[in-house]
Order: C-alpha cells, then structure tokens, then sequence
C-alpha cells in the first residue's frame, strides 16, 4: 500500500518544468509512485521520466486532463492511501507531502486539501473559491471598462479576495493544479467526469467531494505555481472553456442551484466571521 500516487497528465511541456515538478514529488521518505500520462502527439517527454518510482503512460492521443487522470485512478485506487493531482508546472520543498499527510491523517473528515499556491516569485495565487454561476465565468472574459467596477466585485467574491490567505479555511472549491485527495473520497463520490475534456472537471470533483468531506486550504503548507492562463492567448482553450461551462451547468443548474446558493452562501459567513 502506498503513502501517496501522484499523477500529472502532460501535453508538449517543458521538460525542464517538469522535470522541476518530478523532482519535487520524489524527494521524500514517504512509500510514492508517480505516474506521467502523456497525452503529447510524440513520446519526446519519455526520457524525463527515468526514476524506478516513475511510471510513463504514453496515449497516442489527447484524452483530455480528467481522462488521463483517471487512467492511473482506475489502476491504482486499491493500492494508496491518498492521490495527488499534479500540474506539471508545480513544484514545493522536501517535507510538503509529510506536512499534508500528516494533516489529512489527523483530520478523516477532510476527503481534499491544498495548500498555499504561490507565484515564483513569493507573491500569493487566490485559488480557493466559491462554487461558480454563469456570470462568475462570463464577467471574467469581458474586458469592457464600464463593467470594470462590476467584474472586480464578482471576482473577488467568486475568489475570496476578503478571505485571509494565512488562515486554513473550509471551501467548496480548491484549483485543480494540486489536488490531495483521500482515496476513500474517490471510491465514495467517484473519479474525473470525462465529459470535461478541458477546465471545470476540478470544479466537478471538489463539489462532489463536498457532499461528503470537507474541503479545506492548508497554508501551513506551501508550493509554487508558474501559472499562465492560456485561454487568454488560445481561442481553442477558450472553445474548451466554453464547452466545459455549458457542459457543468447543464449538469448542476444554470441559474436555479440551490446548492450552490446554499454552499456558498455558508462559505461566505463561515469565512467572513458572521457564521459563528
């Protein structure tokens, strides 16, 4: 039985990045595995993944971020005590993956954790949010000054921007670029739904995580995120985008979802300090 199966689904990456990511992961005492699923149109990033607790999945194919996940979720869900999903454009110091199984060993009703995600340079990314509706997705792409005021509101609320990131607190909804997840939360609510080829598929998961676990951010401990949104640059990750939003509401509810309203609405008040 392994400590923790780490998994990042790649697709043309910098080597150097991931091997940065890699690098990370490894370097620790813990019983680990890591599995690399390529979804590249070559096996350039093969050779990157040498180390006899590595494991290379090469798809021929774009399955999309869930699929490939999952592919080493079905494998090894009976052999691990928990999994991390990882971006391969993240890594952290020697002693992050002790930290973070030393908290969900002490806390079993926590079914996923992430911890403080900070830019390279130290600054601090606000990666924990509320459950979105569709003006939290729309307002973010509408770059129009006369709607600067009202964008700047949504944003914050959708991405806690009153919340002290110093403090751990429970939420709904924590980035998918690092996801450690309790696997008896995964035999319970279930794995990626592969609907989403691309975005929200981590929404998906940590609201079904949710139901039945919390969700808390961890920033006792920390890790480094070289985030670039490439949806701003590629008009097809903004097609996927699209498609994955269109897709999720369509699953939990346009503008009528009472768990929504509710989820959030407690999230608010909890962190706020007007629920206690």
């Amino acid at each position: 039985m392994y400590d923790i199966i780490g998994s990042i689904a790649t697709y043309n990456n910098d080597k150097n990045i991931l091997s940065k990511a890699i690098k990370s992961f490894l370097d620790t005492e813990l019983n680990i595995k890591l599995y690399i699923i390529d979804n590249s149109p070559t096996d350039y990033l093969r050779g990157v993944c040498v180390h006899p607790k590595t494991e290379y999945i090469f798809n021929d194919n774009n399955l999309g971020f869930g699929a490939a996940h999952n592919i080493v979720m079905r494998k090894m869900i009976d052999n691990t005590k928990y999994f991390l999903i990882l971006n391969p454009d993240v890594y952290f110091k020697r002693g992050t993956l002790e930290q973070l199984r030393i908290f969900m060993d002490s806390n079993r009703d926590v079914g996923l954790v992430m911890p403080k995600v900070l830019y390279p340079d130290g600054s601090s990314q606000r990666l924990c949010r509320l459950l979105p509706d569709p003006y939290d997705l729309v307002l973010r792409k509408i770059d129009i000054k006369m709607f600067n005021p009202i964008i700047a509101r949504r944003k914050s609320r959708y991405e806690l921007g009153f919340a002290d990131y110093n403090k751990m607190m429970d939420v709904p909804y924590l980035s998918g670029c690092f996801m450690f997840i309790r696997t008896e939360a995964l035999k319970k609510v279930g794995i990626f739904d592969e609907r989403f080829f691309l975005y929200l598929e981590d929404v998906d998961l940590s609201r079904r995580i949710n139901y039945a676990y919390r969700n808390v951010y961890f920033p006792d401990a920390q890790i480094y995120h070289t985030y670039e949104r490439g949806s701003n640059k590629d008009i097809r990750l903004l097609w996927q985008i699209i498609l994955s939003a269109i897709k999720y509401f369509n699953k939990w509810g346009w503008f009528f979802d009472r768990r929504r309203s509710a989820v959030n609405s407690v999230t608010i008040n909890r962190i706020s300090g007007r629920g206690q």
